[in-house]
C-alpha cells in the first residue's frame, strides 16, 4: 500500500507542473504567476486547499502531447474565511485550451459550487477551444455552452462568482467571466476578445494590436465590461481577497454589516481621489 501511494504521489508531482517547467518558466518570464501559485497567493494561508480532479485526463489525448488535469486546476479553499471553489486556467497546458475534458471539469466544479452553496472565483487564463477537437466540445448538454447556464442559475440562487482575467480570454471562454458579478483584468497580460488581431486581419483586413482589441484599458475605461485593472496578478488577487472579505457569510448575495469607521482623510483630500468622468475607475 504504501509503495502504491507514493506512487500516486510521485504521479500527482509530475501532474503539478503542468505543460512542464519550460513552460511555468516562460509564465514567469512574462511577469505570470502559474495556476497553481495563483491558487496558492489567494487562499488563507496555513488552510487546506481540497483539490478536485487533478488525474483528470490522464492518459488521454496522447496524441495532442497529453493534457495534465485536463487543462485546469479545480478546487475548494478558503479566500478571507470564506470556503469558495476555485478554477483557474493553467496556461502551461496549451495555452489553457479547452478540451472536452476540461469542459466536464469546469461544469462538475460548478454543480459542486451550486449544490454547497459554495462562492466561485474563476482565473481565466485560456486561450478558448482547442480547435483540432472543437467539434466534440460546444452543443451538448455535458459540454462547454453548459457552463453559461449553470452561471445564469448561480446568480439566480444567489451564488457570488468573481473572475479575473489573467491572460488571454478568448472566444466562448470570455462569456464566463463577463457573466460574473464581479469581473477584474490584470493590465498589458489580460485580454477579451472574439478573435485576436491575426484572425481579425484575415477577416475585415482591418489592423490592430490585440492591447487595443481586447486589453484592460479598453475594456474597463471604454466597454465596461471589466470593473477595474490591476498592474500584476499579485494586486488582483490582492483585490479578490478584499471582496471576499466584504462578503456576507450567509448562504446567499449580501454584505455583513460592520462598524463604520472614519476615512483618514479630510473632504478636500476624498474629493481629490475621485476623478471628474463618472465612467473612469478609481480605487
Amino acid at each position: 500500500m504504501e509503495d502504491l501511494l507514493q506512487t500516486l504521489q510521485a504521479k500527482y508531482e509530475q501532474v503539478k507542473l503542468g505543460g512542464g517547467t519550460k513552460r511555468i518558466e516562460k509564465e514567469h518570464a512574462k511577469g505570470k504567476l502559474t495556476a497553481r501559485e495563483r491558487i496558492d497567493y489567494l487562499r488563507d494561508q496555513g488552510t487546506e486547499f481540497l483539490e478536485v480532479g487533478a488525474f483528470v485526463a490522464d492518459g488521454m489525448y496522447a496524441e495532442e502531447g497529453g493534457c495534465p488535469s485536463g487543462g485546469v486546476v479545480t478546487g475548494i479553499g478558503y479566500v478571507s474565511g470564506r470556503m469558495c471553489m476555485i478554477v483557474a486556467n493553467d496556461a502551461t497546458v496549451k495555452a489553457g485550451a479547452w478540451f472536452p475534458i476540461t469542459a466536464k471539469k469546469n461544469l462538475r466544479a460548478q454543480e459542486i459550487a451550486m449544490e454547497n452553496h459554495l462562492p466561485v472565483i474563476y482565473l481565466v487564463d485560456s486561450a478558448g477551444v482547442f480547435l483540432p477537437m472543437q467539434n466534440e466540445i460546444f452543443p451538448d448538454k455535458e459540454h462547454f455552452g453548459r457552463q453559461f447556464r449553470n452561471n445564469a442559475k448561480m446568480s439566480a440562487m444567489g451564488i457570488i462568482q468573481v473572475a479575473a482575467i489573467m491572460g488571454s480570454c478568448v472566444a466562448g471562454g470570455a462569456y464566463l467571466p463577463i457573466m460574473s458579478d464581479e469581473a477584474m483584468i490584470v493590465d498589458k497580460t489580460g485580454s477579451i476578445f472574439l478573435a485576436g488581431s491575426y484572425l481579425v486581419k484575415s477577416a475585415i483586413g482591418e489592423t490592430i494590436d490585440n492591447e487595443t482589441l481586447g486589453g484592460a484599458t479598453t475594456h474597463c475605461e471604454i466597454s465596461g465590461v471589466t470593473d477595474n485593472k490591476y498592474d500584476t496578478d499579485q494586486d488582483c488577487l490582492d483585490a479578490i481577497r478584499k471582496i471576499f472579505d466584504k462578503i456576507g457569510h450567509n448562504t446567499t448575495a449580501g454584505y455583513d454589516r460592520a462598524d463604520s469607521q472614519k476615512s483618514g482623510f479630510s473632504g478636500e483630500e476624498l474629493l481629490a481621489n475621485f476623478p471628474t468622468e463618472r465612467v473612469k475607475p478609481y480605487d
